[in-house]
């Protein structure tokens, strides 16, 4: 047990005067003071007794029991008792130090007799001594640790931490050591400071992988008597790149049938690793070997297995078995253990080619066929190839499947694969027919195989060109000769070797059309052109132009189309119309009364050569320079050939295509003005296209070889008219407005 120091406590009173009642009391101030030391109690005391803590004493206790002693503050009257009278203090129950460390209480001494405190109150401590009662713990355990394997000798794993609850400022209560109790000669432990290490060379996970190490720590400084407590750490070696890949075997054989598809797997081999995770995965390599080009491998990441795969078809019948070398390497190296090396391994692998039963083989993947659009029912089209691939050639049938209506079109010779044609096709309405051609062996059905077959519909130059579309060509009573009234173009149904090539002309059985011509333009297109000026919609107003179209066919036959191009020009009110007919019956009517009167008169063309003059036709014409030419219709002067081919009947409105009256010039040339007039008459009479009354028939012939010259108007200065027309009788003045109607002669000026 310590030795206790006791506390003394001495009181000094100083003199005082008091008056009391006329009385002079003298009263000393006392002197105190306390001696103090510190209190001390041993913690986890088990006596029967309580536990003395120490004693309290005033200087002005003078033993006799007047002076009482008062204990106040923590665990005053409960822990700790004081004897009032002695000033003894004791404990009266077991301490924890690491629960409580020290106790502050306050001590007093006063007059038993007045109450009075003889000295004021004054705090001491009463401190609770520390006893090795607590072992070590380890709060953080227990541990679970990794460490790579083949690390050197040394390495840290783990650093463990152990606390005491006693006072570490008191002896060796608190002071711990380690020291490892399980997981030697592998591992070590510093004593001080807990630091665990690894203590062989080079570890290796593939020998083992778990080690379970305890550590203990012991206060005391490890002295016999201290407590100690415990931890487990749980260390794992973590795996490296230290061990290179192996095949099982160095030789492996491998059935394949020829029947595998391309692509497909056709088996699977592995290299063993005793790494775990990326140290263990490898890939696999065909580094050489005859099979190179026909297999592929692959490797499965999860199984790191190589697959191995099919790249082309086999062929049991020319080639029987392939050799592979394959390698198997790992993808992640570790350069420090590279002297354990070489990462990677090889083996041999033989592929064995199974024979099999296969479906008839098409000469080629498909075929593509052709035939003219007007080719005959049973044309051959073409012919499909298939044999059978095995040793035992059988023979192969051909048939066609009927799954659509395209099928129908054809019939395919079951023995040797001719495919003829079923139907009548049109290129126009189906250009192309797509069908499958199926073959099987003979000795057995069930082995077909499909090709798929194209025919293309050849063009034929069956379409005749048409019109692009309906015209309606409109020609101003103004226009002028070489105009383009309209661009025409065509279509071809025909594809454009057969039809896109057009060729527009006038038909040449036809007369020269005196109104209008036809330009090719080369382009697919034509120009239809005027041939002469000032159309009268009151003459005419309707013309008709054949059109010639060809295209460029190459089938030996030119396809033409006749096109007849309407002309006209503007439309005409129903008013207008019925006035323009009704004075065509008028004229015609003074025409006819014209004629018969004159057959009556029976006189002849040219009476006397003084009447030469009467037949005469004057042009009241100035001349123009340049432009009088355009003054009035040239065509009148020609020679009579030419004038014969322009003219045309103006009397009567041509509803269908004019016939040709031309004849040569020859025979022209050869006959007189009598025959001339004989020859029109006959023709007037025998045309059908002629009302069926006499009309008056204009001819613009002089003859050939007359003394009298030409009776052109072009030498003319006359601006009257000096035909007399006084023979004609009453009739005169009639037949001069006819005439003038008609454009024989100009109507006469007013001045």
């Amino acid at each position: 047990m310590n030795k206790q120091k006791n506390l003394i406590w001495t009181v000094f009173l100083k003199n005082q005067t008091k008056h009391i009642e006329g009385e002079t009391e003298v009263h000393h101030r006392p002197k105190r003071g306390w001696v103090w030391n510190q209190f001390f109690v041993l913690e986890e005391h088990m006596g029967p007794d309580p536990q003395y803590v120490g004693k309290l004493h005033s200087n002005s206790d003078k033993g006799d029991g007047s002076v009482k002693y008062i204990l106040t503050g923590e665990g005053a009257g409960t822990i700790f008792i004081i004897d009032d009278t002695t000033g003894d203090i004791h404990s009266t129950k077991s301490l924890d130090r690491e629960q409580k460390t020290h106790y502050v209480l306050h001590a007093q001494a006063i007059d038993r007799r007045t109450n009075k405190p003889l000295e004021p109150e004054s705090e001491f401590i009463i401190k609770v001594q520390d006893i090795n009662d607590n072992a070590p713990k380890f709060t953080d355990g227990p541990y679970i640790v990794t460490v790579p394997e083949m690390s050197e000798m040394g390495t840290s794993v783990l650093q463990v931490t152990a606390t005491d609850a006693d006072d570490p400022t008191y002896g060796n209560s608190a002071r711990v050591v380690y020291s490892i109790l399980q997981g030697q000669p592998y591992f070590s432990v510093d004593p001080k400071t807990g630091v665990i290490r690894t203590a062989l060379h080079n570890m290796d996970r593939e020998a083992r992988e778990h080690y379970s190490v305890v550590i203990q720590a012991k206060d005391m400084a490890g002295q016999v008597g201290g407590l100690s407590g415990s931890t487990t750490v749980n260390i794992t070696l973590t795996d490296v790149n230290d061990n290179p890949p192996r095949f099982p075997q160095k030789h492996y054989q491998l059935y394949v049938p020829e029947s595998a598809e391309v692509g497909s797997a056709v088996g699977k081999i592995k290299a063993n690793d005793a790494d775990t995770g990326s140290n263990a995965d490898m890939k696999y390599t065909i580094i050489n070997g005859d099979g190179a080009g026909v297999f592929s491998i692959s490797t499965d990441k999860e199984t790191r297995e190589g697959i191995l795969s099919l790249k082309k078809p086999l062929n049991y019948e020319k080639k029987k078995s392939y050799t592979l070398n394959i390698e198997g390497a790992n993808t992640h190296l570790d350069f420090r253990f590279s002297h354990l090396g070489p990462f990677k391994d090889v083996t041999m692998l033989k592929v064995i080619v199974g024979d099999v039963d296969e479906p008839p083989l098409f000469t080629m993947p498909s075929y593509v066929m052709e035939v003219y659009e007007n080719a005959k029912i049973g044309t051959p089209v073409g012919a499909v190839t298939a044999h059978d691939p095995d040793a035992a050639n059988s023979l192969v049938r051909y048939f066609i499947d009927h799954n659509t209506e395209e099928d129908r079109y054809f019939t395919i010779d079951a023995s040797t694969g001719t495919i003829k044609t079923a139907k009548i096709f049109d290129r126009e309405e189906t250009p192309w027919y797509n069908i499958t051609v199926a073959a099987s062996e003979i000795d057995n059905p069930e082995l077909v195989s499909h090709v798929p077959v194209g025919v293309r519909i050849l063009d034929v130059n069956d379409n005749p060109p048409e019109l692009a579309r309906d015209y309606d060509v409109v020609v101003c009573e103004n226009s002028k000769p070489g105009q383009v009234i309209q661009t025409i173009t065509a279509t071809d149904k025909d594809n454009s070797a057969n039809g896109a090539r057009f060729h527009f002309s006038l038909d040449e059985g036809l007369s020269l059309n005196p109104n209008f011509t036809l330009r090719n333009n080369e382009d697919n297109t034509a120009s239809i052109l005027t041939r002469r000026r000032r159309y009268s919609r009151t003459t005419q107003d309707i013309y008709y132009l054949p059109v010639l179209i060809s295209d460029g066919g190459v089938d030996g036959r030119v396809r033409t189309c006749h096109a007849e191009a309407f002309l006209s020009s503007a439309g005409l009110s129903t008013g207008a119309l019925i006035a323009i007919l009704l004075c065509i019956v008028i004229l015609l009517a003074i025409v006819v009364l014209f004629i018969t009167l004159r057959r009556g008169k029976k006189e002849p063309l040219i009476i006397s050569e003084e009447d030469v003059r009467e037949n005469v036709v004057t042009y009241d014409d100035e001349g123009g320079g340049e432009e009088d030419t355009e003054a009035f219709d040239i065509t009148a002067l020609r020679n009579p050939s030419a004038a014969e081919e322009l003219k045309y009947r103006r009397d009567v409105r041509p509803e269908v295509k004019p016939l040709s009256r031309h004849h040569p010039s020859s025979s022209l040339d050869s006959i007189d003005v009598q025959e001339f007039l004989n020859q029109r008459l006959a023709e007037a009479d025998l045309d059908p296209s002629v009302p069926p009354y006499d009309s008056l028939q204009t001819y613009a012939y002089e003859g050939h070889r007359s003394e009298a010259g030409s009776i052109s108007s072009l030498d003319s200065a006359t601006t009257q008219s000096d035909q007399d027309y006084n023979y004609l009788g009453d009739w005169g003045p009639e037949f001069k407005k006819l005439a003038e109607l008609y454009g024989e002669i100009e109507p006469e000026r007013t001045t």
